[in-house]
């Protein structure tokens, strides 16, 4: 199968098929699930809607790829507009209105509403680190991923970049450092060689080695250090696989799908079988799972289900 070459298309749409997978069993328990598992597209469930039905993961992810295309870069205030549309006009969303959001989020965007200072909106205390920056944040990355390619950026750039979009709604260092390690695996599956597994490695080792020089206090670095090796993180057991809507677990549980798995249909069933967060962890896991796998590997009944594909598409330039 020839991969897909619109690389925006590949990660987004591995994006919104891995949240409308997980959207009719969000919040339902790991044993809930099982009892009925995610073995494609459905619908009703948690939020009584149709199969193909995206959430706020979706939406904002959205809201972010629009005011990247239409400013032709980063504009922190633009970007914080399309989010008022989308939490206040619903805009962006399946059906006209907003739905699934998250509380730091939606605090984030009436603060930015109240005051207009896109530096200072998001939250920034330890208790503000939920995965509501990491599920959107993929357009960035691909956006600053080109950047560096293209030698307009350096690490540095990149990640000042994509933690000033995360720092948006969630600001703490935690949270920054989840999406900066995305984009660092985001930038090895788009110029490196290997498996799925081998590139997610070594995105994560440069990730890691940038925050050893980055960061003066390495505390919050230390939360994700069962990524530091993939071979043996690979072989964790499920019951010390967390799926919450904390960050460091959604991360975890995505690149955990991703790296015991084979394709981008297991990967995403592996994923959103997981329970809890189940949209967020399989937006997580479908991002960087469709950028390696390619559009062409998501089930057509699939993509054939999504609510508003043909726009969508057309925002990635499908």
């Amino acid at each position: 199968m020839t991969k897909n070459t619109n690389i925006m298309l590949n990660g987004v749409m591995g994006v919104i098929t891995g949240d409308a997978l997980g959207c009719p069993v969000q919040f339902m328990s790991r044993e809930e699930v099982a009892k009925k598992p995610v073995t494609g597209m459905r619908g009703y469930g948690t939020f009584d809607l149709p199969e193909g039905s995206w959430t706020d993961d979706s939406s904002l992810t959205l809201a972010l790829l629009e005011s990247i295309n239409r400013k032709e870069g980063v504009d922190l205030d633009d970007i914080m507009v399309n989010f008022m549309k989308w939490l206040h006009e619903g805009e962006f969303t399946p059906y006209g209105y907003s739905y699934d959001i998250g509380n730091g989020t939606m605090q984030a965007i009436n603060r930015y509403r109240r005051d207009r200072n896109a530096k200072k909106c998001g939250g920034d205390q330890e208790w503000n680190n939920g995965n509501g920056s990491l599920m959107r944040i993929l357009p960035v990355c691909i956006y600053s991923s080109e950047m560096k390619s293209k030698g307009e950026f350096t690490d540095s750039d990149a990640i000042k970049t994509v933690h000033a979009v995360g720092s948006l709604t969630h600001a703490h260092i935690r949270s920054n450092i989840a999406c900066g390690l995305y984009f660092f695996m985001v930038h090895q599956i788009l110029t490196g060689n290997g498996s799925l597994k081998e590139r997610l490695q070594e995105g994560l080792t440069q990730g890691f080695a940038f925050y050893e020089l980055f960061l003066t206090d390495k505390e919050n670095l230390h939360f994700y250090d069962r990524l530091r090796d993939l071979s043996a993180f690979a072989a964790t057991s499920v019951d010390r696989i967390r799926s919450s809507g904390y960050v460091v677990d959604t991360l975890e549980a995505a690149v955990w799908s991703l790296i015991t798995t084979d394709s981008f249909e297991s990967a995403l069933l592996k994923a959103v079988n997981l329970g809890e967060d189940t949209d967020t962890v399989g937006a997580v896991a479908g991002g960087l799972g469709g950028l390696f796998y390619g559009y062409d590997a998501i089930p057509e009944d699939w993509l054939a289900a999504i609510k508003r594909r043909e726009w969508i598409e057309e925002m990635c330039g499908g």
